[in-house]
């Protein structure tokens, strides 16, 4: 039996030319895994990068899309026993193999043979895709496909980087490079919920700034009429934040790192803007700071975020809605 798919067949922008509807066989699900009937996905920055490729990204073409989705079971391996189908699931992008050292001690989103649905497999950009059980969450009645596929990649990004990775304490001041991107918002909304005192948000326009203020960003600077790093310190009393979360790269860092406040945190998760960075060495060793990098989010950081997303304590993010 066969499927409706979005893939590409070669690399490069999203045109009509490199994306498009296809007939795929139906995934059979392993021993352990369930085959889920995507009811929603999620178009997130990832997948532009995934179409665009890179050097080292290897891929079976044609290939499947897709890295943020919500479906209904409607077969299991014969392994699993603690779903059924019918059941309504989210489901976490990040594929680990639970066996080595770093899954063991729960950090699987380090793990050896880390994957992600959409970039390294067939993503959920299809009618059907099957996933490993231990990539469900229960999806609340409540709760819509569609804002579940929107809230997960970036949200449990943002969680693992502010709170497990940063270490984002209540009352710590922090800084958000970019107003507009999908873990950006979840951020702001993070940062707030655990207590941060100010969150400072640097943007590109008044829109986006503007959305920025609407999920709980305390002050706005446009890049575009102001130094933002002079801002920042003349705004903490030149002392400086303790988080900037950065994932714009080579144009932000220098303006960033100067605007870390001494034992400040760069967090970061992407680069946009290029991944050759160029820094003043003497900023890291002279303000003690620290630059943490992450990738995606650790099972448990899946958990614990995407209960705030059932529980309205992170709004999900939709600009539009399209028929597959």
């Amino acid at each position: 039996m066969t499927m409706t798919a979005l893939v590409f067949t070669q690399h490069g922008r999203l045109t009509p030319e490199t994306v498009h509807l296809q007939e795929m066989p139906i995934p059979t699900p392993k021993a352990d895994e369930v085959l889920v009937e995507i009811k929603a996905a999620a178009l997130n920055r990832l997948d532009l990068w995934v179409l665009a490729g890179w050097p080292s990204l290897r891929l079976d073409l044609p290939h499947i899309m897709g890295s943020d989705g919500a479906g209904v079971i409607t077969a299991v391996g014969e392994n699993v026993k603690e779903w059924a189908i019918g059941d309504r699931v989210a489901l976490n992008p990040g594929l680990s193999c639970g066996q080595c050292a770093y899954c063991l001690r729960g950090q699987d989103n380090r793990c050896v043979r880390f994957a992600v649905l959409g970039e390294h497999v067939p993503g959920l950009f299809a009618r059907y895709q099957a996933v490993p059980a231990r990539n469900l969450l229960a999806l609340p009645e409540g709760v819509s496909f569609a804002t579940a596929a929107a809230a997960t990649l970036v949200t449990i990004t943002a969680w693992h980087s502010l709170i497990t990775a940063g270490g984002l304490r209540a009352g710590e001041e922090v800084l958000i490079v970019g107003a507009g991107g999908g873990v950006n918002t979840a951020a702001i909304q993070i940062a707030k919920l655990a207590g941060a005192k100010t969150v400072y948000v640097v943007g590109s326009d008044d829109e986006k700034l503007g959305r920025a203020q609407a999920l709980g960003a305390d002050v706005l600077l446009n890049r575009q009429r102001e130094n933002w790093s002079k801002a920042i310190y003349q705004l903490t009393n030149k002392r400086g934040v303790d988080i900037v979360v950065d994932n714009v790269g080579a144009a932000t860092y220098p303006d960033s790192l100067r605007a870390l406040g001494r034992g400040g945190r760069l967090l970061t998760v992407g680069n946009t803007s290029g991944p050759t960075v160029q820094i003043d060495n003497r900023l890291l060793f002279g303000k003690h700071l620290s630059l943490i990098g992450s990738t995606m989010a650790t099972r448990q950081d899946f958990l614990t975020a995407m209960e705030m997303v059932f529980h309205g304590r992170v709004q999900a993010v939709i600009d539009t809605i399209y028929p597959l």
